[in-house]
């Protein structure tokens, strides 16, 4: 009985080191890219072992369908499932619009386009950078508020005089009359919906599948000018008004079968397909799933004048635009048996040399990582079962704790992010780049005096924590010149963590990692080849967004025990940063911690606004103290603005208008 228990505990143990590399290949290979495949043709697909070394960050055009069949074909059967790649320009994700600007000098709240006489000062969208607007629900020029109803609903509290019933809440983009306050009114509408952009006399909407360009000379009488249809499969990433110039990326789902002769949408009947040499890919192969495509649309005619397109992933990218070119992210890691490899050379007390002699005959073989993984399982399996139960017990501890500090000695290596430069002017393609980890959205990069900052998490995808011990994630900063190479970083700030926000001024950065904790960074970039961090504080809760009130106070919203939590940083000393006030709101929720589109800053009267679930909030931050001003209840804010000392609260059911002076209701409008 004795020696069958030794055979079973025996058989068991030696299931249980094998199962151990079978779930890590297993997760590995779901959650990171694999390189190398004997299918393609392209000799710069080939494994670096066979003679080639992969060049990840470099991207070229497909030659033909085949080819990009053979790449889609590659990078599904490699990895299992779809992770990383040029794209992920999602909506309104963990404060995600995905394509973003540089950094203001000054507030972009305040509009440098003065309105009529009449009025000194009208507020635009809250954006990164004064003078490249971003699409929103509300628009307005001073004179009159554009605003898209997101929801078409029944108003409980409104009844109408006839008849004993709720009033039916259109869903269009109402056209208002604003200024003065006194003549507050509908005066038109249009039967589109949608995020907003305006450029002069153009009211541009994009709706689900189709864009309108709108003439509003006569606010009373919008002309539909043009439109642009996009294919079924095809949808509107974002957009941006530069220039006079739009701005557009649409993502289009790749049928495996048919990837190229891709019809993308017809503006003013003329319809834009792209085709396989137009398409751009890294080199090296990523999985991808959507084609992404950038173009320059003018706003008066719809004409699509410029476009460049990209494959990629829905999942893992993001898109950044600056004053210069836009920059695009892609994720991507080292391949599985490489990493094994590694690994058991920097530990060979712990495996046999006939071990090792296997696995780098292995690594140099000519065929794919499904295959290679294959025959590491079988070495491995054959390996086991020579164990006694001693060494059984030995292999195992030393696997468990060895590969915990191998993948903290190499996560940098594992897992990266590739960036690629437009140049803006020409539509190309300016330079290539890497750095380790993943960006969080359009606030982590920045591009300042021709240097791209970028901060990223290492750690937080891929599986890792599955190495042994515990998940330990690390943030990083990385400064990268006009070439896109690395000049100097920071690295390992809030171990554990993972970054919650970021922002970016001038020489200065500012960092909110969170855990349990929210450790808020104060960084000097000013040297870019010796970047450092100045100072730390930390505090409970987190912030999701940080707005610069001045160069010296900045202003977080995020949340703490559950409920909205507003703190103001004193960064005059960055090696001592202070939160010298919070207020704690009662709220669960508000847009602006994803959404910096829901806040306003009014630094005439030192004023901000966000949102909530249960009205709007005005707040005070004079004398760097909070106080709330003014709330507004039984509204369904969504926005505000400010036209001359008037504040304007916009819901989905009305309009109310304050006077900023002494905080009076002056007009409201009902929808």
């Amino acid at each position: 009985m004795q020696i069958l228990n030794k055979q079973i505990d025996k058989k068991i143990g030696a299931i249980v080191v094998l199962m151990i590399f079978l779930i890590i290949a297993f997760l590995i290979s779901v959650f990171f890219v694999v390189l190398g495949n004997k299918n393609f043709k392209n000799k710069d697909y080939k494994s670096p072992v066979s003679g080639v070394i992969f060049e990840t960050e470099k991207i070229k055009k497909f030659v033909s369908e085949e080819e990009f069949k053979d790449y889609l074909q590659a990078s599904t059967n490699e990895t299992g499932n779809y992770y990383g790649g040029i794209g992920s320009l999602r909506k309104g994700i963990q404060p995600t619009e995905m394509l973003s600007m540089p950094m203001a000098s000054q507030d972009a709240s305040e509009s440098k386009i003065m309105a009529p006489e009449s009025m000194e000062r009208v507020s635009e969208t809250n954006v990164q950078v004064l003078g490249i607007d971003e699409p929103d629900i509300v628009k307005t020029n001073g004179k009159e508020i554009y605003f898209s109803s997101e929801n078409n609903y029944w108003q409980d509290e409104v009844w109408t005089e006839e008849e004993q019933r709720p009033l039916r809440i259109e869903n269009k983009t109402k056209i208002i009359n604003a200024f003065p306050p006194s003549d507050l009114a509908s005066i038109s509408g249009i039967d589109k919906t949608g995020t907003l952009l305006l450029d002069k006399n153009n009211l541009i909407i994009f709706s689900d599948q189709e864009i309108f360009g709108y003439d509003v000379s006569d606010p009373k009488l919008p002309k539909e000018k043009w439109n642009v249809k996009l294919e079924n499969n095809v949808s509107i990433a974002d957009s941006r008004l530069y220039k006079d110039k739009i701005y557009l990326v649409t993502k289009t789902w790749i049928d495996q079968s048919r990837p190229c002769q891709m019809k993308l949408l017809t503006a003013n009947e003329m319809p834009l397909e792209i085709k396989c040499i137009d398409i751009y890919h890294p080199v090296s192969p990523v999985p991808v799933d959507t084609t992404f495509v950038a173009m320059v649309l003018d706003p008066i005619t719809g004409k699509i004048e410029k476009n460049i397109s990209f494959v990629g992933s829905t999942d893992s990218s993001v898109v950044y635009m600056s004053e210069n070119g836009i920059y695009i992210t892609y994720s991507y890691s080292e391949g599985m048996i490489k990493m094994f490899s590694g690994f058991i050379k920097e530990n060979q007390d712990v495996f046999p040399n006939l071990i090792n002699e296997k696995i780098e005959k292995l690594e140099n073989y000519d065929i794919s990582s499904q295959a290679k993984l294959v025959e590491f399982q079988s070495i491995f399996e054959k390996y086991q079962s020579s164990l006694n139960n001693d060494e059984r017990i030995r292999v195992e501890n030393e696997m468990t704790n060895r590969m915990s500090k191998y993948y903290k000695d190499h996560q940098r290596e594992l897992e990266k992010t590739g960036i690629v430069k437009i140049d803006l002017e020409k539509f190309d393609i300016k330079a290539t780049g890497s750095v380790p980890g993943y960006p969080l959205n359009q606030f982590a990069l920045d591009e300042y005096k021709n240097n791209l900052r970028i901060a990223t998490t290492i750690g937080e995808r891929g599986g890792m924590g599955f190495f042994g011990g515990d998940r330990e994630t690390a943030n990083d900063i990385y400064v990268l010149d006009q070439d896109l190479k690395i000049q100097g970083s920071i690295k390992n700030l809030g171990l554990t963590e993972k970054i919650y926000s970021a922002r970016f001024m001038g020489d200065r950065g500012y960092l909110v990692t969170f855990r349990q904790t929210d450790p808020f960074y104060v960084l000097d970039l000013s040297d870019p080849k010796k970047p450092e961090m100045k100072g730390e504080l930390k505090i409970p809760g987190y912030s999701s967004y940080l707005h610069p009130i001045s160069n010296d106070i900045i202003l977080g919203i995020g949340k703490e025990s559950q409920q909205v939590k507003l703190s103001l940083f004193d960064v005059a000393s960055p090696e001592n940063p202070k939160e010298i006030d919070k207020y704690i709101l009662d709220e669960y929720w508000s847009e602006a911690l994803d959404n910096h589109h829901a806040f306003l800053l009014d630094k005439k009267h030192n004023i901000f606004f966000l949102p909530g679930n249960k009205g709007g909030y005005i707040f005070s931050y004079e004398n760097n103290k909070f106080k709330l001003v003014k709330a507004i209840s039984q509204v369904s804010a969504k926005r505000a603005l400010f036209i001359n000392d008037y504040l304007y609260i916009i819901g989905d059911d009305k309009i109310t208008v304050l006077d900023e002076i002494n905080w009076e209701k002056v007009n409201e409008l009902r929808f």
